[in-house]
C-alpha cells in the first residue's frame, strides 16, 4: 500500500479551496455533499472543527457535540471518513450491512473495536459509497 500524502503544514489551517485543490474535484463535490448532509440533518447541531494530528496525520475537519460525530479526512486525490460507532450504533450499523458497497462493508468488518467504539476509516470514492457514509 503507497503511503497516502496529508496536508500536513501546521502553520496553515486548511480553507475550502485548498481543500479542494488537494483531493481533486470529484472528491470535492462528494465533500461537500458531505457537508450539506450534515448542516441539513443536523441544524445547529455540529460544526466543524479543523483538527492538527501532527505530522503523521496532518489536519481533518471533526464533527462533534458531546461525542464524535464523524471526521472529514482529507488526502492527495482522496477522500476518507472516520465514524466511531459506539455499541448501539454499531448494532444499527450491522443490520445495514447487506445493503452496503463491498469495501464500505469490509471496511467496518475490519475496523477494530476499541473500549470507546469501533473506528472505521471508509474511503469515499464513488457515489455509492457516499450514500452510505
Amino acid at each position: 500500500m503507497s503511503k497516502r500524502e496529508r496536508l500536513l503544514d501546521r502553520a496553515e489551517e486548511p480553507t475550502p479551496a485548498l481543500v479542494a485543490d488537494f483531493i481533486g474535484s470529484e472528491n470535492a463535490r462528494r465533500w461537500r455533499e458531505l457537508l450539506d448532509f450534515i448542516d441539513t440533518s443536523y441544524p445547529g447541531v455540529f460544526e466543524g472543527e479543523w483538527l492538527y494530528g501532527g505530522s503523521k496525520h496532518g489536519w481533518s475537519l471533526r464533527f462533534r457535540k458531546s461525542r464524535s460525530f464523524c471526521t472529514l479526512v482529507p488526502e492527495r486525490a482522496r477522500l476518507q471518513v472516520l465514524i466511531v460507532f459506539g455499541q448501539a450504533e454499531r448494532d444499527k450499523a450491522e443490520a445495514m450491512l447487506p445493503g452496503l458497497a463491498t469495501h464500505a462493508r469490509d471496511d467496518f468488518l475490519q475496523a477494530k473495536t476499541y473500549h470507546d467504539g469501533k473506528w472505521v476509516l471508509i474511503n469515499v470514492d464513488s457515489e455509492e459509497v457516499l450514500s452510505d457514509v
